[in-house]
């Protein structure tokens, strides 16, 4: 799903409670990331939860396109990795380091209803995934 997709998503919700469900219901659908994954290698500092991101990279018309997948022990955090995969997945290293992911949870309404560890939990996925960017 697109940014303009979830963000029109988003907008059909008047409260929080059912932005929040949505949330859920995103993390729910996400693909599932084999245990093996779930290691240290992969788990990602900072957050409350416990949250795993891992790179893939494939060419495409020349160029260099990074994919993630993601999972978490939490419900609400999975619904967030669903969003930070959909900013983030099939985007040129040089693109991920544009992508401002405050103003995209603003537009989706999310931004005044993240608590500060999720808040941060937020800002340490999206540090881990332009360090990807940074190496791949």
């Amino acid at each position: 799903m697109d940014i303009q997709e979830l963000i029109e998503n988003f907008e059909l919700f008047d409260d929080w409670e059912d932005k929040y469900r949505y949330l859920i219901d995103l993390g729910e659908h996400l693909p599932q990331l084999p245990p093996a994954l779930h290691s240290e290698e992969w788990k990602v500092s900072g957050c409350q939860s416990q949250v795993w991101l891992v790179p893939d990279v494939i060419e495409e018309a020349g160029k260099k396109l990074i994919n993630f997948r993601g999972d978490s022990d939490a419900a609400i955090v999975k619904g967030i990795i669903a969003i930070v995969l959909s900013i983030f997945t099939h985007k040129t290293p040089q693109q991920i380091k544009e992508i401002e992911v405050e103003n995209i949870f603003a537009k989706l309404g999310l931004s005044e209803h993240l608590s500060p560890s999720r808040r941060n939990g937020l800002g340490a996925m999206t540090e881990k995934i332009r360090y990807y960017a940074s190496i791949l």
